[in-house]
């Protein structure tokens, strides 16, 4: 489409993503936020995991991919980010990042993932009051053995952690952004 190699391409979006995270860095320091929500979002690099073992070549670091995101309620910054698994680890390290971009107590919602609590007992716990905003699913729709999602039956805003507003317990800035974050991701393969 615009001549360019595909190389080229996929060598200037690499140094762009290297000056952003340096960026990102340096400079998104002492934020002063009331309120962040954090969520995880899947996707996966080269093949899914399930598809890993079976695929021609898969590099190292193959098959599923979590990009954890930290936003600040009100302005939209993305105040954190880590891009790599879902277990409690990456959630430490995740939380730590947070932590150490922030200038005050804030209020943290997330989706009810238990890494959250867990890594949030370690550093995080003195400086925000977590809360979490949990779905709720009925049976699976549509037939046994393909994917189909589970009927939203409703959801429920849960206490964590000190005392935090319930009246703004929500991960739905989060989520649109995770949603965009998609879109974005789909319409550059396209």
């Amino acid at each position: 489409m615009s001549g360019a190699s595909k190389n080229t391409a996929a060598k200037l979006l690499v140094d762009a993503g290297k000056a952003c995270a340096a960026y990102h860095a340096a400079n998104v320091r002492n934020v002063k936020a009331g309120r962040i929500q954090v969520d995880e979002i899947w996707s996966f690099t080269y093949a899914k995991q399930r598809n890993v073992a079976t695929a021609k070549e898969a590099p190292e670091g193959a098959g599923d991919t979590w990009t954890w995101t930290a936003l600040d309620a009100d302005s939209k910054l993305i105040v954190s980010y880590l891009v790599g698994g879902r277990d409690a680890e990456y959630a430490m390290w995740f939380m730590d990042d947070l932590a150490a971009r922030l200038a005050n107590r804030v209020q943290l919602t997330s989706d009810g993932h238990r890494a959250y609590l867990e890594a949030c007992g370690r550093r995080v716990r003195l400086r925000c009051g977590l809360c979490a905003a949990c779905e709720e699913y009925g049976p699976t729709l549509g037939s046994p053995g393909r994917y189909s999602p589970a009927e939203w039956t409703g959801s429920k805003k849960i206490r964590r952690e000190g005392n935090p507003d319930i009246d703004f317990v929500s991960t739905s800035y989060v989520e649109r952004q995770n949603l965009t974050m998609r879109f974005i991701c789909a319409a550059s393969l396209a």
